[in-house]
């Protein structure tokens, strides 16, 4: 008898790894369904819209009024009997901008305003500087009392005190704090007195 060739094994078909493989074959389809997906996501993203500008034409006049605004106004409530009170009228004082006139500053010195002020002084020195070259024996103390108001400017400027002996310093040192803008001091205007001292340098 002839003998006849083994049956072909019903395994994989050709091409396909053995059995066990297939775990592999599915983690693999699927690695490649995700990365299609990334590209095809990626790919289909359209860049934003540029900002849109909207010219609006001039409005021109608004139309006029079909109907008079005073009529909607409500008359007035009516006046009561004001009692023993009549005839008195009330006085409110209203203070605005920076309190340079009133009589009396109720502020306070605030650190930034204390030394705005210091460098105001050094700034003076060059007062006595000048003056020092024509006499070398120059020296004293001059007090300058400045007012400066609510909002940080300096309301006045004045010599409140000079023994230095020469009045021209002394003037010239006030003009360094007159007409200048200084941070604010707290709660309104202050008055302050600035004592320098000057003295020939070593």
């Amino acid at each position: 008898m002839a003998s006849k060739a083994p049956p072909p094994s019903l395994g994989s078909p050709a091409g396909v790894p053995p059995s066990g493989n297939g775990k592999y074959i599915v983690i693999a389809l699927l690695l490649l369904g995700v990365i299609g997906g990334v590209a095809y996501w990626k790919l289909s993203q359209q860049p934003p819209p540029p900002p849109v500008t909207i010219n609006v034409p001039d409005a021109g006049p608004p139309p006029p009024p079909t109907r008079n605004p005073d009529d909607e106004v409500p008359p007035p409530p009516p006046v009561e009997d004001a009692g023993s009170d009549a005839g008195k009228k009330t006085v409110v004082v209203v203070q605005a901008g920076n309190q340079c006139d009133v009589k009396k500053c109720g502020g306070s010195n605030s650190s930034d305003l204390e030394t705005a002020l210091s460098f105001r002084a050094k700034q003076a020195h060059r007062c006595y500087d000048n003056a020092l070259a024509q006499d070398p024996t120059l020296r004293g103390k001059v007090a300058i009392a400045v007012r400066v108001g609510a909002n940080g400017q300096a309301c006045s400027a004045a010599v409140a005190a000079n023994d230095l002996g020469n009045g021209n310093v002394a003037n010239c040192v006030a003009g360094y704090f007159r007409g200048q803008s200084f941070p604010a001091p707290r709660g309104g205007c202050v008055d302050v007195n600035i004592p320098i001292n000057f003295v020939p340098r070593q």
